[in-house]
């Protein structure tokens, strides 16, 4: 089993805004760059115009669990920064699975097993 960790440093964020590269669909904005680790490290950022701190958090729960759940499908060494867009508040977790989903393989970092 994979094991992934937090993007939590702001300069980790920026690192991967200028050299990762970016797709989007209507709830969600990914940023993808390679990380010469082992292991994944996934950051999401869910800004208060999206809704307060309780949906915001909500959110950031939705995204965690719905990529955690699939983690054996994803490549491993990546920085991966997900933003969730005004809207993603109205989704419930299959809507947010299938978004997360669809962002991996736009970027083509899916392993399929």
């Amino acid at each position: 089993m994979k094991f992934t960790e937090s993007l939590k440093k702001n300069s980790d964020f920026q690192t991967v805004f200028k050299n990762g590269n970016s797709r989007a669909n209507k709830y969600f904005v990914m940023y993808v760059r390679k990380n010469d680790l082992p292991v994944n490290r996934i950051g999401i950022s869910v800004s208060k115009k999206v809704g307060n701190s309780v949906i915001r958090h909500r959110i950031k729960r939705l995204v965690k669990e719905s990529y955690r759940l699939h983690e054996n499908m994803f490549n491993s060494g990546l920085d991966i920064v997900v933003i969730a867009r005004k809207g993603s508040e109205l989704l419930d977790y299959k809507n947010t699975e299938n978004s997360i989903i669809h962002l991996f393989k736009l970027h083509k970092a899916l392993v399929y097993k």
